[in-house]
Order: structure tokens, then sequence, then C-alpha cells
């Protein structure tokens, strides 16, 4: 282990093999540790056994659950947008060759105490129960305007500027109620907040055609693919990527210490009396606690169910977003469900996940909304995580700090972390215009 490297990379989340991968084939020397005996950190992806482990201590899991190992639980569950920046990253390092994706049967909204399919283009906006007569003549032109949208004609601007007015300007015009408002911002452009209101419309419009257009690719449900036994595959072909490039990876590293020299700059990580050299540090929060800051908690219940999600058409695999508005909270609330048609449970076995950003101390009772819409669960979990978000000056210390994971399950965030933390780490933006048809996902079911 006593060489120099110039990237150590501590932690095997999803953040961390991204990067990893990205750097090792940029050239750079990259050595990747972890202090865990398995792939994944906080996003690991555990079997029955292990997920009964953690949250219900010694016990043994009930035998009808079915056999431990066909469980593939995703601790941080997300779908990736079929056409979104994931993806164009996994194209980019050419690891899709090593997962098996399958399309995602449903995107859902919740609203007025019910749950409808997102409606995303003019067709299925004029046939939703979302929406009234009037309301869905309105919602398809604004459809249509949107889906006819080039940044780069201003023929399909109707004499609009988008860099300059706000998403509440653009919406005026189109006179949309503020229930559909609602559902556009949060279901489809997926925003987290409401603050993309006040911001140049062309972000929030480009947002909703890349729902469109995801949605179009695979022509099934939703606009979300999954990979097959989950996201634990996800780090592992990484691995693989980085290793086909020389980088060396090291699970079971207790303690990793972050070596610095006397002006606070990294220049080592030590693990069981051996230094290894480097010019810069990668890492999740948990390794350098002193250089992050909380922000919040998301607080989570996962369920072991026998039925899919109802009312979302008998989805295999669904997401249903909550916005903030229809709960009277200032977060959105996500479902997440996947099953064994994607190999993460037996068969007739679903795995449901509630996430919020927590807002109280009572996770229970905060998650009761979502938790009520799924039926009669198996067996539920509830948990808590803090966020952590980094505080050191990365000029300084050469020690660049993923943010801890959010609660939305879809990974449009998670992978803008990626995209900076790469910039600051190389100076280079990271070229993205690749062929989407390298990434395919089946649609049938099992």
């Amino acid at each position: 282990m006593d060489e120099e490297y110039d990237v150590i990379v501590l932690g095997t989340g999803l953040k961390e093999c991204i990067l990893s991968g990205l750097l090792s084939v940029d050239g750079l020397k990259v050595l990747h540790m972890d202090k865990n005996d398995y792939y994944g950190g906080e996003s690991s992806s555990l079997n029955l056994n292990q997920l009964w482990k953690r949250l219900r201590g010694d016990d043994q899991p009930p035998e009808q659950l079915g056999s431990s190992r066909e469980y593939n639980v995703d601790m941080i569950p997300k779908f990736m947008m079929a056409n979104g920046t994931l993806v164009r990253v996994l194209i980019h390092a050419n690891v899709t060759k090593y997962l098996n994706f399958k399309a995602v049967d449903g995107s859902f909204v919740y609203n007025k105490g019910k749950i409808y399919k997102v409606p995303a283009t003019d067709v299925e906006a004029l046939k939703s129960p979302l929406m009234g007569l009037f309301e869905k003549r309105r919602a398809r032109k604004f459809f249509v305007f949107v889906q006819d949208f080039e940044e780069s004609d201003p023929k399909t601007h109707a004499g609009m500027n988008l860099d300059t007015i706000t998403g509440k300007e653009l919406i005026a015009k189109y006179e949309l109620e503020d229930d559909t408002v609602d559902f556009i911002g949060h279901a489809l452009a997926l925003h987290t907040n409401d603050s993309y209101l006040d911001q140049p419309a062309v972000d929030f419009v480009k947002r909703m055609k890349l729902y469109a257009e995801s949605l179009a690719r695979f022509q099934s449900g939703s606009p979300y693919i999954y990979p097959l036994y989950g996201l634990g595959e996800l780090p592992q072909a990484f691995a693989r990527l980085s290793a086909v490039y020389g980088g060396t990876y090291m699970l079971n590293k207790p303690d990793c210490k972050v070596e610095f020299d006397e002006n606070g700059k990294a220049i080592g990580v030590t693990s069981e009396g051996e230094t290894a050299k480097c010019k810069k540090v990668v890492c999740d929060p948990s390794y350098l606690p002193d250089k992050v800051q909380p922000v919040g908690k998301v607080a989570r219940a996962i369920c072991i169910m026998s039925h899919p999600i109802p009312d979302t058409k008998e989805s295999h695999s669904a997401q249903v977003i909550l916005p903030q508005k229809q709960l009277g909270r200032k977060s959105d609330m996500y479902l997440f469900c996947c099953s064994y048609a994607h190999n993460v449970a037996p068969r007739g076995k679903y795995i449901a996940f509630v996430l919020t950003e927590a807002e109280t101390d009572n996770p229970e009772a905060e998650l009761k909304p979502g938790v009520d819409l799924l039926g009669p669960v198996d067996e539920i979990f509830y948990e808590t995580y803090d966020r952590f978000v980094p505080t050191n000056d990365t000029d300084v210390d050469h020690c660049y700090i993923s943010t801890s994971y959010d609660a939305t399950t879809h990974f449009e965030s998670t992978v803008t972390d990626v995209l900076a933390m790469y910039t600051k780490i190389t100076g280079k933006v990271l070229d993205l215009s690749v062929d989407l048809s390298a990434a395919s996902a089946g649609t049938e079911q099992q």
C-alpha cells in the first residue's frame, strides 16, 4: 500500500464509486478503500438477514418472508430517468455493459387524497382525471409548448425569453391552477420545493422535456429505469471499471485516517499501520466528520409487502410523489416500490419505501400519510439518518466530500453533486453528449 496515488477515495457509496470510475477513465491513479467489508456505504443493498440485523438486532426474520438471499433491499432507493444525467454518466464511463436495466412500471402523484398517474404529454393531459375540462385544455396548450420548445430555435419560444422570465410568469401565461402547477413542478419537473417558480423558466421547461422524452423512450408507464437486482449492482460495476483502468479497490480497511501536512493539506491515508500517499482525497461524510455539518434528517419507512401499492394499476415498480402542499408540509414525501420483477425480493414480495425530509422527531407520525397509502404490510421498519454537507475549503485541504443522500426517490439531485465534485477535482466539465441507445431496458413482466 506504500505507494503514491493521484486520488484516494474513501467509501464505496454510489457517489464515491462513480467518481472513482470517472477519475480512473481520465488516467488518474486511484486507490479506493472502504472501512466496511461490503460495497455501498450508506447506499448499500442488503439481503433479508442483513436488514434484520441492522434494524431488529439479533432476531431472525420470519420464514414466510422467503429466502434471505433473494432480497436486495437498497438503503437509498432511487430510480433513474431513462434519458437522465446518471444514465449519460453510466454510458460515458462504459459501465452499462455490466448492468441490466428494466423499465419501471408507473409514475404517480398524490392529489387531494388520491393517487393519479402523472400526465406528461398533451394527449395524457386531455385524458387525466387530475384536471377539469377547461383546465385540461389549458394544460394541453402548455404541454404542447414544452414539447415543441428547442433552446436553439427562437421560433419555438412563443415570443418569450425563458432565460429572463420566471417559472411563475411562464405558468401565468397559461393560467394554470395551483393544483396543476403542484403536480407539474414536483412530479414532472421533479423540483423538491417551489423556489423554481422565482427562477428562470428555462430549467423548469428542460426538466419537463427530460421527463417526457424519458417516458417515450421505453414506452412503459414511467420515465424511469432500475437495474435488475437493485442499485447494489452500480458500485460493483464502477469497481470493475476502475480495475480495468488500473485502479485498486480495498474493502475491510478499518480506521482509515486522512493524514495532513503542516498547512492542512491532505497528503495520504493511513490504515492498519500503512500509509498510502496522495494528492487528493474523495470521501463520504463519515470519513471526515470534523469537516461536515448536519443540515437535516431523512425519515424513512422500509416495508415488505405481498402486493403492489394500491391504485397504482398493479405496478410491480412505481414511484408516487406526495407534493408538500398536499400534506401541509415544507417538503415532499416519496413512495418507492420495487418487487420480484426487478429481482429485489422473492416471487410475490414487494419492497416499499416511504421517505421524506424529517420535520419532527416522530418518523412514524410524520410518514403516516405515505404508509397509509401502502395497504397491509408484512413488516415495517422505521429509521432516520442525518444529512451532512461539507464545510471545508477544498483549495486548502484537497479533500472532496460528498453530501449525504436526500429523501428523493430519483437520482437527479445525487448526480448534480457528483458532477460538481468532478469539476472541482479535475477543473473540467464532464462531457455528457453520448449515444443514449447504449443503455437499453426491458419492459416485460416476469
